[in-house]
């Protein structure tokens, strides 16, 4: 009931050494697929936090794993935690980890693919603010967040700064065609606190312009808006129940 998607990212190196670097809350979802992430949870506890690392860290050594990696699980309201998969790779999401850590997980698997031994800890990974990934959609939010695709006519993105992290592939003039993911962009803020965050990402969202497709920004923002998101009360059924009958705007 009212289950949580929670992840934990986990970087191993080829002698044995397995750090797992916080958790990311994704429970932001539509048809499954993530839209916002944090890091780390507003749900998890440091007990919570411990027993879950102490799960990844058994199943990274009993395959011996090593790079990047992300141990997946549910985790239901009474923060009972349940294994739904490990992604053996670096994820969309991977800088909220990076803005909260101070760790280049990019570096960090180029590194350990070169045989190096890893350059930290469990001890020394401290979790410092709060970070939170919007993923900017080429897809209409009123239509079921049904993909958009055609050219892009016109592109404005925030500016990138301390608080402010924008990873695009995309510009004025380009396609976005029917037969790849609709990701747009992925626009990350960070803050000391979360309510920080939250702030930084309205204000970042507010500044982009894209013409020529549907996108799914207002969406984004009034999700940012929502005090139900703002207290952290949400789950992997947040879009259903406050959105029954679709989203039209706001």
């Amino acid at each position: 009931e009212t289950p949580r998607h929670i992840e934990i990212q986990v970087i191993a190196d080829k002698h044995g050494n397995i750090v797992c670097l916080g958790e990311r809350e994704c429970s932001i979802q539509r048809h499954h697929q993530k839209i916002i992430e944090e890091a780390p949870s507003p749900f998890i506890d440091e007990k919570t936090r411990q027993s879950m690392y102490k799960q990844c860290k058994s199943l990274a050594k009993q395959v011996r794993y090593f790079s990047a990696g992300t141990v997946e699980f549910i985790v239901d309201a009474k923060k009972k935690f349940y294994f739904l998969e490990m992604n053996t790779r670096l994820q969309v999401e991977h800088p909220v980890t990076e803005l909260v850590t101070g760790k280049d997980l990019v570096e960090l698997m180029i590194r350990i693919a070169a045989n190096e031994k890893l350059p930290f800890k469990q001890d020394d990974i401290k979790l410092t603010g709060w970070a939170i990934e919007s993923r900017i959609y080429s897809e209409d939010p009123s239509r079921g967040f049904l993909p958009s695709s055609g050219r892009i006519t016109e592109y404005y993105e925030p500016e990138s700064s301390e608080t402010v992290r924008v990873d695009s592939g995309v510009y004025e003039g380009g396609q976005v065609s029917m037969f790849y993911d609709p990701m747009v962009a992925k626009l990350c803020t960070y803050g000391p606190t979360r309510i920080d965050a939250i702030e930084t990402m309205q204000e970042a969202l507010g500044q982009y312009l894209i013409r020529g497709i549907s996108h799914n920004i207002s969406f984004l923002e009034a999700v940012m808006a929502h005090p139900r998101f703002c207290s952290g009360d949400i789950n992997t059924h947040f879009i259903e129940e406050e959105y029954p009958d679709g989203f039209f705007g706001a």
